[in-house]
């Protein structure tokens, strides 16, 4: 995998202005993006993922506010752009892939001219010209008879296909980054695998980077190079996909993972994280996972805890790596894990 970084977030912090107050979305998020890899943000609902990939795009709420921080795309820092700069990258250089293909697609127009309308816009192509590379993309992305079909419209098109036509739409210029927000979500899971297929063949093809959000880790372990896992608007754990699936730290992702089913799950009911996100209105000074942690220590309710490196690729935000901190044993599904990577990578 190439090291260059593509993508640098520095200390992001964005809040929302709301009736009840300032919610502090998204507190000091860091994170790099090298050419070629995937990297998957996971995290519960409310964690802050979808806002710090639509920040990355410039396309916040009106009444959010970026109150700190930098986005670099290739060393140009995409906070000091203007819109119409902005509108130049989107789609072009960066794209997304939305959660919903119902409501990213226009139902007054035919399929062949959405697909195209992004090249035209960016290449300044003929219409024919981009109507067959429109063509090309729907045949990559798998839509039977795809010649036929560039005048059908969205709704003639099943759930799973107007995904791919969102996928289509998304890589037609080339890319050099694909945010996938959850672009799985409202799928079956046999077509939740045809698509992640998909995804990871055309990175191949393109050598595009992708971020990839999703709260399923069952979905990450197939795609992900490196995972970031987000709680309370803070990143608290990232690392290879091995090194978050087979030796997990901070115990926000031994939640995760516990509550993930797998094949050799027996019982009948499914762990569950006790307790509720943090309200971000007044988030807490300590370690915000602290009030569900029952490994949680005094420090946790005062300080939140920086940094400490696993490896030189893996890093959590947990007091229990701190020196002196108490040895405690994960859950049996987590030692599992980590009794595993031990063989695996000794």
């Amino acid at each position: 995998m190439a090291v260059d970084k593509i993508l640098e977030v520095k200390d992001l912090n964005i809040s929302f202005d709301t009736f009840a107050g300032e919610v502090h979305a998204i507190r000091g998020v860091n994170f790099d993006l090298h050419k070629g890899e995937t990297l998957a943000i996971v995290g519960e609902s409310g964690s802050g993922k979808s806002v710090t990939s639509r920040a990355i795009m410039r396309l916040l709420a009106n009444n959010a506010r970026i109150t700190n921080g930098d986005i670099l795309f290739k060393g140009k820092n995409l906070l000091n752009k203007s819109e119409k700069e902005m509108q130049s990258i989107r789609g072009k250089d960066i794209a997304m892939i939305f959660q919903d293909p119902m409501t990213s697609l226009d139902p007054t127009m035919n399929i062949g001219n959405q697909v195209a309308e992004s090249l035209r816009k960016h290449k300044k192509v003929s219409k024919t010209e981009a109507l067959e590379r429109a063509l090309d993309l729907l045949n990559l992305v798998g839509i039977p008879n795809a010649e036929k079909r560039l005048k059908n419209y969205p709704h003639q098109f099943s759930g799973g296909q107007r995904q791919r036509i969102v996928i289509a739409i998304a890589l037609i210029c080339y890319p050099e980054i694909l945010i996938a927000d959850e672009p799985t979500t409202a799928l079956d899971v046999t077509i939740q695998a045809q698509i992640i297929e998909l995804m990871k063949d055309i990175q191949q093809k393109i050598k595009t980077s992708i971020i990839f959000i999703t709260h399923d880790l069952g979905v990450v372990a197939n795609v992900a190079d490196r995972v970031a896992v987000m709680y309370g608007g803070r990143i608290v754990e990232i690392g290879t996909s091995d090194e978050i699936f087979y030796n997990p730290q901070h115990p926000y992702t031994w939640g995760l993972l516990s509550s993930m089913p797998t094949l050799e799950t027996k019982e009948e009911k499914l762990y569950a994280i006790p307790g509720s996100p943090p309200d971000l209105l007044d988030p807490p000074t300590g370690d915000a996972f602290y009030p569900r942690n029952r490994y949680a220590m005094e420090i946790d309710t005062i300080e939140a805890p920086p940094f400490f490196k696993v490896s030189p690729t893996h890093y959590a935000a947990t007091w229990l790596l701190a020196p002196g901190a108490p040895k405690v044993t994960p859950p049996l599904e987590i030692v599992k894990r980590q009794e595993e990577y031990k063989k695996k990578f000794a």
